[in-house]
């Protein structure tokens, strides 16, 4: 099954001591799916200096398209017609990530049709 990578512009806000990157630019997080580590699962790195990686669930992400969802660490929300975000938690503090809902859509669309391939030797 193929690997699906892809950068998505988004503003970061984060309540760390020192910022991510700066708040008022759009930054590129990079999304990946990697259906042979874990089909269930895609991983997300922050920019900046401690920004960090974090794995979420497609399920998560395609329901907090429509829908508020999630708990914990990960939460995911609908803002508007045209954002998602995605609200990551660590003891540190917590970082808010906002994407155009249209990008992450592909990526997640993207996501399945990889996984859906055949396996080929």
């Amino acid at each position: 099954m193929s690997v699906v990578e892809q950068y998505a512009r988004a503003h970061i806000v984060s309540d760390a001591a020192v910022p991510l990157v700066d708040e008022l630019e759009a930054v590129p997080v990079r999304l990946r799916y990697d259906p042979d580590h874990d089909p269930r699962k895609v991983r997300m790195a922050l920019p900046g200096a401690g920004g960090g990686e974090w794995t979420v669930g497609r399920e998560l992400l395609e329901e907090g398209l429509r829908a508020p969802a999630g708990s914990g660490e990960v939460r995911v929300w609908p803002c508007g017609r045209v954002q998602v975000v995605v609200e990551f938690h660590t003891a540190e503090g917590v970082s808010v990530v906002q994407f155009e809902r249209q990008a992450l859509l592909r990526f997640l669309r993207r996501t399945y049709t990889a996984a859906a391939e055949p396996v080929t030797h």
